[in-house]
């Protein structure tokens, strides 16, 4: 949409696959026969398996709002989506675009159009009450709206849009709230749900979000594995059901559901929607629970917010970056991190949080941890601000009882 790559750069041929020895049937899966271990394909086809792998996806959410079938309606999940929005734009040139939600799709396609084109008057609908809410706490959720704000973005956060308007063509967005905002085109990135028809079809058993899986991503037929956003995936902290619909966790459970069939016994771990997002000047990232969704599972939570630099302060261009780390209080180990930054090389620091959650580590492990430094590419390590949080953190909770 941006016009900085190619549809077909995004996407992996079926030349390439073949090239490695697999049969790409390109077909609608009509049904699946367990007990005779057969696909069957729109056409006539049929298929024998001995292990079979569901990787169904998830589609877009269209919440039933009126009017969301009029001309200018647009979501974004696939290459298609993006070809048909880059097709509407060029005809017919909106100037007023409106956003209904604020996760980082939303707020990512905003920024990259406002910068292409700073004449767009842009609006962004949330019905929570910050953008980026489920990436961040308030107090990082606050900076990343400031900024939108500078930017010249109209933020309606904690609104509910209850209508889209227009006669054949949209021409604005009605709001719970009575208000009613001019808009040539709409935007509507209000999350994914698991495609599990085929699934139920089955017989499989449908856990909370998805396809229900153990840790080796088998179903309830051992011989038929699930992966991906069909999946009923857990959290790695909380042990719970949680929604994966993410890029980085399919990939990592394709590979697991791979080396299952090869004989392995790796267990997949879980989840921790560690997620990255660039919002041109600034850059976000957030891996495992915020304080927000922690105190919903009843965790209790210590945290610090640290703000550090991306060089040494006496090294011309230091930008800034924060950290912000949360622990629970009670098990002492670190259960999340979110990152804002205006260089790119910090944002990387998220993978080591996530690093360190899925080691469980304490907040006295944090500490005494030491990391690489070079006054061109890092703070002073006297501001290094993984343990600088644990440090404050640690003085928030004092010493451990017993020790």
């Amino acid at each position: 949409m941006a016009g900085l790559v190619t549809g077909e750069s995004i996407v992996n041929p079926d030349a390439k696959l073949a090239g490695a020895g697999v049969n790409v049937v390109v077909g609608r899966v009509t049904r699946v026969d367990r007990k005779a271990k057969k696909v069957f394909v729109a056409g006539g086809a049929e298929y024998a398996y001995d292990k079979l792998i569901l990787s169904t996806g998830s589609s877009p959410i269209l919440p039933p709002i009126p009017g969301r079938e009029l001309e200018g309606v647009f979501m974004l999940r696939s290459l298609q989506h993006a070809e048909d929005i880059c097709q509407f734009m060029k005809a017919k040139a909106p100037r007023k675009l409106t956003f209904v939600g604020a996760g980082f799709i939303s707020l990512e396609v905003a920024l990259l159009l406002k910068q292409a084109n700073p004449d767009y008057e842009i609006t962004i609908v949330e019905l929570l009450k910050h953008p980026l809410a489920t990436m961040l706490d308030e107090e990082l959720c606050d900076r990343v709206a400031n900024y939108l704000t500078e930017k010249g973005f109209q933020l309606k956060m904690g609104e509910k849009v209850v209508g889209i308007q227009g006669n054949g063509a949209v021409s604005s967005v009605k709001l719970e709230s009575g208000e009613v905002i001019a808009a040539d085109m709409v935007f509507m990135n209000v999350g994914a749900a698991p495609n599990l028809e085929l699934a139920r079809e089955m017989g499989l058993e449908i856990g909370r979000f998805g396809v229900k899986v153990n840790e080796f991503l088998e179903t309830s037929d051992p011989d038929v594995l699930a992966a991906g956003d069909c999946a009923d995936n857990k959290h790695f902290v909380t042990g719970t059901p949680n929604p994966g619909a993410l890029r980085g966790p399919a990939v990592i459970m394709g590979r697991l559901a791979a080396k299952r069939l090869a004989g392995y016994a790796i267990p997949f771990p879980g989840l921790l929607n560690a997620s990255a997002c660039n919002l041109i000047d600034w850059n976000v990232a957030a891996t495992g629970l915020t304080e927000a969704h922690a105190h919903r599972e009843g965790i209790e939570t210590v945290s610090a917010t640290v703000d550090s630099r991306s060089k040494h302060g006496m090294i011309p261009g230091m930008t800034p970056w924060t950290l912000k780390l949360v622990f629970d209080r009670n098990k002492r180990t670190l259960i999340g991190g979110q990152i804002l930054s205006r260089e790119i090389a910090p944002i990387k620091e998220i993978d080591a949080v996530s690093a360190l959650i899925l080691g469980r580590k304490t907040v006295e492990d944090l500490t005494v941890f030491a990391t690489a430094g070079n006054p061109d590419i890092s703070s002073e390590p006297s501001l290094e601000p993984l343990t600088i949080a644990a440090e404050q953190c640690l003085q928030k909770m004092g010493r451990r009882q017993g020790a």
